[in-house]
């Protein structure tokens, strides 16, 4: 069937040239750079001795167990730099272990229609860098756009991959990027203004864009993260608190979060500007290239995992252009701008807490989960401050696995709460300084960042891992530092709180967070007051930048999610988003909601945990498979929104197959998701 997308396109092919006219009235469209781009800088690799997916590495390269060696540690190329955050970055995401599915389920070598191949996987294609800033070198979000030699300039599509987590531009290379680049559509990447900008206090040094190290003087503006501090107050701070650092997304004092819709759509602005520059006709001064690609011939699928995910989601919440055509998004770190105006029901019953922001229930488990992980410190401590019951460890624990089940986590998710802990510790002191646009200076709550020694005392970075930083780092630099432990600072899970004199995991500074992101003590419950309220209310007001209106302005969509999330509640996201969304689109919403049981945030659970976790990756793929080929022809319907049942292994030794990881079902049955008005009625 021919869509209609298809018609406008031909028409649209007619209008600028793109079938060879010759017609000298015809009008020009001329291909402009975006204004917020700067320097665009590109380079074209073989598929051989180097490619776009696996920077040369292959598919067995990537599984290796270690990665490359640099020449020179102290002083890697931008190349190493690059080939090693490929590495680090798909590993991140992806369980690369073979019985997990790597290489047969999933993986560079596994092809577009899903078959495991011998090949390496590598794909050859031109890759162009440019940061999108506003002039002043702060902002200096960096895009991405990798056009694969297979690209069809008949049959043209693109596919965006904003990074998950806090990670740098190669973030979504294995999620997203792998997807695109086997189904040969351009990909569109972001780092979403977080991304690796390691700052040192000491030497005053920054990552380029490609992440080589220099000084803050050097890179001017070129920096992707320098820190607005005068040379005083950075030898200040230097001088009482050495050896620390700071990182960009929680320190730039932008808030990136709020703009992760808006660089996914120059992102793929950024894709259309670089597709016509390569294959767009040269007008008549000979000097520029015509339009020949537009949103009205070029399908684009909106994609990405976690944040990711959530950015894809608020570019469609914020396309007014048309960029998008179809959003395919896997457990999205997306936040509900209200709690109320749907229900969502798990097995005829309301959950017990829906929709709420990510700062909210991070800091909120950021007090349980290190206790549940095994702190027997920061239980007891718990205790004496009323925030928990029991008399021994095990009481202690069940107590808080109660509390988080209480406060939106699924039954399903219990079991992985401990597992999660540091992760919380990270997003909790990240979040509140990102939402707040604090300074790297503020220490706010008593934290600061940085590494520590054996006994946990603060040690500087060492010059290899400064120099190397780009490629191993995931974007949150460091560990917390609290500098306020009774007898000095230690590293956060050796802190002592001053108000317990507890080795408690610095509960003191956690709960000085948790305050800021509700705005009331969160032990007594009063209302903060003084330099605390004055700090809640800007974190508080960041945190409303950054929520999703539920508006996905009609386009077909497929979130992907598991129900075993530790980190991202489907009660307080997907599940949420979906019912936002139905209050706000009714019954023209295209919106179909996929919840696979057993599937985590984190795929290197299924190895790791293989009786309890099955990798969620498959699923996104599936999702993408599913929205293009409704995109390619409307009679394909999408799969209606359901639970999918999966299976996990008995050990991983025990090579995980489709039937542990079923398809999508056409006609779910008992298994579907429904939307009944405003209520999410989702099955057991």
């Amino acid at each position: 069937m021919t869509t209609t997308k298809t018609a406008i396109a031909l028409a649209v092919a007619l209008l600028l040239g793109a079938c060879g006219s010759d017609d000298d009235d015809e009008p020009e469209v001329l291909n402009q750079k975006p204004a917020y781009l700067g320097m665009i800088a590109s380079a074209s690799y073989d598929g051989t001795t180097d490619d776009l997916l696996t920077a040369g590495l292959g598919a067995s390269g990537l599984a290796a167990a270690a990665p490359p060696a640099y020449n020179d540690a102290a002083n890697p190329t931008a190349r190493e730099l690059r080939r090693n955050a490929i590495f680090a970055n798909y590993r991140a995401v992806l369980d690369i272990a073979a019985n997990s599915g790597y290489g047969t389920l999933y993986g560079p070598n596994v092809n577009a229609a899903n078959v495991a191949t011998n090949g390496s996987g590598m794909v050859a294609g031109t890759e162009y860098l440019a940061y999108t800033d506003d002039g002043s070198g702060r902002q200096n979000v960096t895009l991405m756009v990798q056009v694969p030699n297979g690209f069809d300039p008949v049959n043209p599509c693109i596919v965006t991959g904003t990074s998950s987590g806090s990670r740098g531009i190669y973030g979504a290379i294995g999620s997203a990027g792998e997807w695109g680049l086997k189904n040969n559509c351009a990909v569109a990447y972001a780092d979403k203004g977080s991304g690796t900008g390691l700052y040192t206090f000491e030497d005053d040094s920054v990552n380029g864009q490609n992440g080589v190290r220099t000084s803050r003087t050097a890179a001017g503006k070129n920096a992707t993260f320098a820190p607005d501090l005068t040379d005083a107050q950075r030898t200040a701070f230097a001088t009482q608190y050495p050896g620390r650092v700071a990182f960009k997304h929680a320190h730039s004092q932008q808030n990136p979060e709020k703009d992760w819709g808006k660089v996914t759509l120059q992102a793929i602005e950024f894709a259309f500007y670089v597709l016509n520059e390569k294959y767009g006709v040269v007008a008549k001064d000979n000097t520029n290239r015509l339009v020949r690609f537009t949103p009205a011939n070029t399908l684009t699928i909106a994609s990405s995992i976690s944040n990711g995910a959530g950015s894809a989601l608020l570019a469609a919440e914020q396309d007014t252009t048309g960029l998008i055509d179809a959003v395919a998004a896997t457990e999205p770190q997306i936040q509900p701008n209200k709690t109320t105006g749907y229900t969502v029901r798990q097995a005829g019953t309301n959950v017990t807490a829906q929709g709420k922001p990510l700062l909210d229930y991070s800091s909120y488990a950021a007090l349980y989960q290190p206790c549940i992980a095994g702190g027997a410190g920061r239980c007891a401590s718990l205790v004496q401050k009323g925030l928990l019951s029991g008399n021994d460890l095990a009481s202690r624990q069940a107590d808080a696995r109660a509390r988080l089940k209480a406060y939106g986590w699924t039954a399903d998710a219990e079991p992985l709460q401990g597992a999660h802990a540091l992760t919380n510790i990270l997003v909790a002191v990240t979040y509140v300084n990102a939402y707040g646009k604090f300074s790297a200076t503020d220490n706010v709550c008593g934290f600061s960042w940085g590494t520590a020694d054996a006994t946990g005392a603060p040690v500087p970075f060492t010059a290899a891992a400064k120099a190397s930083s780009f490629a191993t780092q995931n974007g949150i630099l460091g560990t917390p530092i609290y500098e306020n432990s009774a007898g000095g600072a230690r590293l956060y899970n050796l802190g002592v709180s001053p108000s317990t004199g507890i080795e408690d995991q610095a509960l003191d500074g956690f709960l000085c967070l948790r305050s800021l992101a509700t705005g009331i003590d969160a032990v007594t419950g009063a209302a903060l007051t003084g330099d605390l309220a004055a700090q809640s209310a800007r974190v508080r007001a960041g945190m409303a930048e950054v929520q999703a209106t539920g508006n996905l302005r009609g386009k077909p969509a497929v979130i992907v999610s598991g129900r075993a999330d530790a980190l991202i509640p489907v009660n307080h996201a997907s599940r949420a988003y979906v019912g936002l969304n139905a209050s706000v689109e009714g019954t023209s919403s295209k919106l179909r909601y996929i919840e696979v049981t057993n599937g985590n945030h984190f795929d290197s659970f299924s190895n790791a945990l293989p009786t309890l976790i099955v990798p969620l990756h498959v699923y996104l793929f599936r999702a993408l498979d599913a929205v293009y080929a409704n995109l390619k022809n409307s009679a394909t319907a999408l799969p209606p929104s359901q639970i999918v049942h999966t299976v996990t292994r008995t050990s991983n030794t025990v090579p995980i197959t489709v039937a542990n990881v079923p398809p999508i079902a056409a006609t779910p049955g008992a298994s579907a998701i429904t939307v009944s008005g405003t209520t999410v009625n989702v099955p057991d």
